[in-house]
Parts: C-alpha cells; structure tokens; sequence
C-alpha cells in the first residue's frame, strides 16, 4: 500500500529519535531535564485522573492487551480484512517485543531497578491505534495527504493518552514515553511492509 510506503521518513525519524534518547539515558535511574517538570504537572490529576489513567493502563497489561487485541483482529475479520487482522497482532507485538528488548539493552530504570525506557505500554497503545488507523486510511476516498494525517493523528492521541497514563501512575518519565511512542512508529510500518510483502508473495520476473 502506497500510505504504508509513504510512512517510511517517519519511521526512520522515529529510530533515530529511539536510538538518541536510548543513549542519552543508558544506564540512569534519574530524571531528564524536562522529565521533573513535566511528571510534577501530570501528576496532579486527583482521584478521578488516577482512575482513568488506571483505566488507561489496563489496556496495556496483558489480560488488557490481550482483549483489545482479541476485539480489533474479529473486527478486522468481520470486514474481511484478514491482513489487518495479522498486523493487529504483529504490528503491536513487534512493538512490544521492540520495547522489552531495548530496556534491557539501554538499563535505564525507575523507583530502584524497574527498567524503563521505552515504556512497553505507551508503544502497544500507538501500534494498536495505527493498525486501525491503516485499516482506516486504505480507503481510496481518503488519499495519501489524508490517509496519513488520520494515521499520525491517532498515533500522537493514543501514544499521548497511555503516556499521560504511565507519567501520572509513576510509572515512566516523560521521555520513557516518547521512546515508546517512537518505538511503534519505527516498527509497525516497518511489521506492515512485511506482512504486505509476505501475503503478496514472491514477484515473477516481468509479472
């Protein structure tokens, strides 16, 4: 698909922005400079902004996880769309999976030895809500300029809704955020170019 093509720059942005912050904080269990500040103003949110954050956070456990998935690949293939049905389940798993592998190779951690960065949940939240923002922006109605305004845009609202979620909880900093968030737009576009490629299969010579 031509939109998935045209995300290629984004995710190559992301990686890098993934690999700068990774490096800036290897090894850290404190704050960055805007971390501090950032934390103090989410984490005022009172009672009713824990719950919803707590809400939030569910999604992102893995009996969580796990339903949301389950929910968006039977809509997927109720509109018969069985490749979107695989990358709702590679695309955030591969996001996951990116995220579990980099705290262990960056080691930075919070509240005395939980590792950190990138936050596993703000990067499954983005890679959900870009798996059904492709879904969505196929649509030939739509074009490129707008299919890709619908998929960045949701990203930014997801990634931004689970992020406040793990900032307000203290359970990430701002910037073990952004990593994530980074995370699932470097690897789900890079997820649904192979699934593409795979379902698609082998190209014959002059076919």
């Amino acid at each position: 698909m031509p939109l998935r093509g045209g995300l290629g720059a984004v995710a190559l942005l992301a990686a890098l922005v993934v690999a700068v912050l990774g490096a800036l904080y290897a090894g850290d269990s404190r704050p960055g400079p805007g971390d501090a500040r950032i934390g103090a103003a989410v984490g005022g949110a009172g009672a009713a902004g824990r719950h919803a954050a707590e809400a939030a956070d569910f999604l992102g456990e893995p009996l969580g996880a796990a339903a949301l998935v389950a929910v968006v690949v039977t809509g997927c293939l109720l509109l018969r769309r069985p490749r979107a049905a695989v990358l709702a389940v590679a695309g955030p798993g591969a996001a996951v999976g990116a995220a579990t592998l980099l705290k262990s190779v960056v080691g930075r951690t919070i509240h005395g030895g939980n590792l950190s960065y990138p936050s596993g949940h703000t990067a499954f939240a983005t890679a959900v809500a870009l798996v059904l923002a492709l879904l969505a922006a196929g649509r030939p109605a739509l074009g490129r300029t707008a299919g890709t305004a619908v998929v960045l845009g949701a990203a930014l609202v997801a990634g931004a809704v689970m992020g406040w979620a793990q900032v307000a909880l203290g359970a990430h900093y701002p910037t073990d955020v952004l990593g994530g968030w980074c995370t699932a737009l470097a690897v789900v576009p890079a997820t649904a170019w192979l699934v593409d490629r795979t379902a698609d299969g082998p190209r014959r010579p002059g076919g």
